[in-house]
């Protein structure tokens, strides 16, 4: 049984003894509302010890994780006291389709797939984007109009709800608000499929007072902001006056009661500040954000020098703050490196509980951070294929084997370590011989170039040895616990 199965049987026990009333209206009660996350965490937590599938310490890890889910979903609640679409929508579309419903898409994937199906999908369905950010994976800047029809991607988003279950949205961009195909925009995609919860990368500036009321009304799209750090850190990487109209986007959403987060690239100029205690109380307590999420700079689209990437010495620091925070804070921010054990490690390629990102020009990839693409969801549609069909390419198949073989189906003390999870990032090697075996498109110039230098190829394998070297004792010790 997965983590994900477990989490939802123990919300629907707990659920089961209000079975009697509504839950809107017992959620609406702060008191009953407290009590019944006091009981999901007591729960959650002693589930997730007795499970012994994986190392104790990556089970401590989760449960802190979906504490913080539970605190910041609870937050979220409370602030949308006056935006009724909102508070439907987290009740609704976030946690009964996606924690508390049964499933009959799950089982049948299951019998065709032998495994669980993917949780979501990241779609960028645009490449517009009105900044141009220094190192940003997408490429994306105000000279870009490649985008993914509106058919396509309405039916991307029906289809995963069908075939997997999957009720829960990630898009991305470029700018997602500026999205627009037969006079259709992101807005619409939500009112379209009310049953998702729609998660949205955003650089924030588009917020307006007007957008946040559309937000509100909407209600099923959270925004997740991009920043750097603070002022200066921030105008640095996305252009002066940036992070003022970031402010003002926050406080615009805040008025309406549309819960948002922050999001966060970390580079070798700002891994230390990102992830220390006066950013997470700047943007947490005095802005309002309920949750963030941390990637730490992959050299693939602008950044086509490896100085900018995180150190594995800044690595290793930012995996203890992020401890720190997590664990002692209570905030669910999560970093897609260094929380890896929270995920049972690498998610990408469509694995059990993972995803896989398709882009406006339709190619679909295993993660926004590996741009190779083996098919292209327009032409799967016009041969008569279904997602399903993208999740047979052998390429992905071939990363799903990879990621059980070092970690999955592996006895807990001979598990490869999930504190360097990333199939692209921490092992390049295993992955650059994929990409010759399998031959998948590069989405771009910048990766189709990395394939042709090996200065690019040799020091990022040696990244991962480096980051290896300095993690792996962490996790033998402290996950493994084995003996000095």
């Amino acid at each position: 049984m997965t983590q994900q199965n477990n989490s939802e049987n123990f919300l629907q026990d707990i659920f089961k003894k209000y079975a009697n009333k509504p839950l809107e209206s017992l959620l609406t009660n702060a008191v009953i509302r407290k009590s019944i996350i006091k009981v999901a965490d007591k729960r959650i937590h002693t589930s997730l010890l007795k499970d012994k599938k994986y190392p104790q310490q990556v089970q401590e890890d989760k449960y802190y994780m979906v504490r913080n889910l539970l605190l910041a979903a609870e937050k979220a609640f409370a602030n949308a006291k006056n935006a009724p679409m909102v508070r439907k929508a987290l009740i609704n579309s976030l946690l009964k389709n996606n924690f508390l419903e049964s499933r009959p898409q799950i089982e049948q994937f299951q019998k065709e797939f032998n495994q669980y199906p993917p949780v979501f999908l990241t779609i960028g369905p645009g490449k517009l984007c009105n900044l141009k950010c220094t190192g940003c994976y997408a490429n994306s800047s105000s000279a870009n109009s490649e985008k993914l029809s509106w058919p396509v991607l309405n039916r991307i988003v029906r289809e995963k709800t069908e075939l997997w279950g999957s009720y829960f949205t990630v898009i991305t961009g470029g700018e997602p608000l500026l999205y627009k195909d037969q006079n259709k925009t992101i807005i619409d995609l939500a009112r379209e499929h009310q049953d998702n919860y729609f998660l949205m990368y955003t650089n924030g500036t588009l917020i307006d007072k007007e957008m946040a009321k559309k937000l509100a009304e909407v209600g099923n799209i959270t925004p997740a902001i991009s920043v750097e750090g603070f002022e200066n850190e921030t105008d640095a990487r996305r252009g002066k006056g940036v992070h003022k109209k970031i402010l003002e986007a926050m406080e615009n959403l805040r008025s309406v009661g549309v819960p948002f987060g922050i999001s966060i690239t970390a580079t070798r100029n700002n891994a230390d500040l990102v992830v220390s205690d006066e950013i997470i109380d700047f943007y947490f307590k005095q802005q309002g954000a309920v949750y963030g999420w941390i990637f730490q700079l992959m050299p693939i689209g602008r950044a086509d020098c490896l100085d900018l990437m995180v150190s594995p010495e800044q690595r290793l620091k930012m995996f203890r703050q992020t401890q720190h925070l997590v664990k002692d804070n209570k905030i669910f921010i999560a970093d897609f490196w260094n929380s890896g054990c929270v995920a049972n490690g690498c998610i990408s390629a469509g694995k059990s509980g993972g995803y896989l990102y398709i882009e406006w020009n339709g190619s679909v990839t295993p993660c926004v951070f590996n741009p190779y693409s083996p098919v292209n969801i327009n032409n799967v549609y016009k041969s008569g294929g279904t997602l399903n069909d993208v999740l047979r390419e052998p390429f992905f198949e071939s990363i799903r084997q990879w990621q059980k073989d070092y970690a999955l189906n592996k006895k807990p003390n001979e598990m490869g370590s999930w504190l360097t999870p990333c199939a692209i990032k921490d092992h390049y090697g295993m992955m650059k011989d994929l990409l010759i075996k399998h031959q998948p498109k590069p989405i771009d110039e910048a990766a189709q170039e990395a394939l042709k230098d090996p200065e690019y190829q040799n020091g990022l394998e040696k990244y991962g040895k480096d980051v290896a070297e300095m993690i792996d004792p962490v996790w033998k010790k402290e996950y493994l616990k084995a003996k000095d």
